[in-house]
């Protein structure tokens, strides 16, 4: 008798003394994410968010690539599934309900949409010198929805934002710390261990006095992401049900250059 296929990828975790170490495994996509991702991801920061014994969360992935971002059919396609925000856990883009810990990310090879998203859902970023970044959603006729149509824009300034949002372009990691993504550059291979390092580090301080420092200074710009994360269901109506969406989620699956017409 045939055993069922598994779908393919995954989101894991490990405990290492009082960091949670995510890991994303999805390596024959290039660490592509699928909806069931989704969820695991964001099990896993509910499971860092809601226990006491965890201080910090690492997120990082498996193979030469963070993600190149997410598997479009299956989100955005004519069999798309549905997927969205469960109440009750926590948000992987931090829209809704954000994980009271710290976060950091670790990121390496193709860091695309999605990935930058994530990484600016958390709050330090440790890159490989291979890392290589790009947030293309309108080259294939949608647009940010994970919030980095404004995460993007605190971090790097609205001159440097609008460059790479506008160009839909990829930069390397020198240029992504040079602008504020990253905090680190550190040679291949290096990244997971010195975002686990810089986890540990942050345990050796008082837990709560960190979770109250990373509540402190998203009071400084919560108002603003509020209306902004509210705003992402006007950009869902407005840019989904376009020709143009339908073309780029054609072109990407028959890899291809979309043909926009601006409709």
């Amino acid at each position: 008798m045939m055993e069922p296929m598994k779908a393919p990828g995954s989101v894991r975790t490990e405990v290492h003394d009082r960091v949670l170490k995510i890991i994303i495994n999805n390596m024959a996509k290039k660490n592509a994410f699928t909806p069931p991702m989704t969820y695991q991801l964001s099990d896993a920061l509910t499971l860092l968010d809601g226990t006491d014994d965890l201080w910090a969360g690492v997120i990082c992935a498996e193979g030469d690539d963070f993600t190149s971002g997410l598997d479009m059919a299956r989100f955005f396609g004519p069999n798309a599934e549905n997927w969205d925000h469960r109440e009750g856990t926590i948000d992987i883009f931090a829209l809704k309900n954000r994980c009271r810990k710290p976060v950091v990310t670790a990121v390496q090879g193709i860091v695309y949409t999605i990935g930058i998203e994530l990484m600016l859902a958390g709050d330090i970023v440790i890159a490989a010198d291979t890392s290589r970044f790009c947030q293309m959603e309108s080259k294939r006729g949608i647009a940010p929805l994970g919030g980095a149509h404004f995460r993007f824009l605190t971090r790097a300034g609205w001159g440097d934002a609008m460059y790479h949002l506008f160009l839909c372009d990829e930069f390397n990691a020198e240029r992504a710390c040079k602008i504020g993504l990253v905090q680190e550059v550190v040679p291949v291979g290096q990244q997971i261990e010195r975002a686990m390092e810089v986890a540990r580090l942050i345990t050796k301080n008082a837990p709560i006095g960190i979770q109250v420092t990373k509540e402190a200074a998203l009071k400084f710009t919560e108002s603003g992401e509020k209306l902004t994360a509210d705003y992402i269901s006007v950009m869902r109506e407005r840019i989904l049900g376009t020709e143009d969406a339908a073309e780029g989620v054609q072109s990407f699956i028959e890899r291809r250059a979309a043909n926009f017409q601006g409709r």
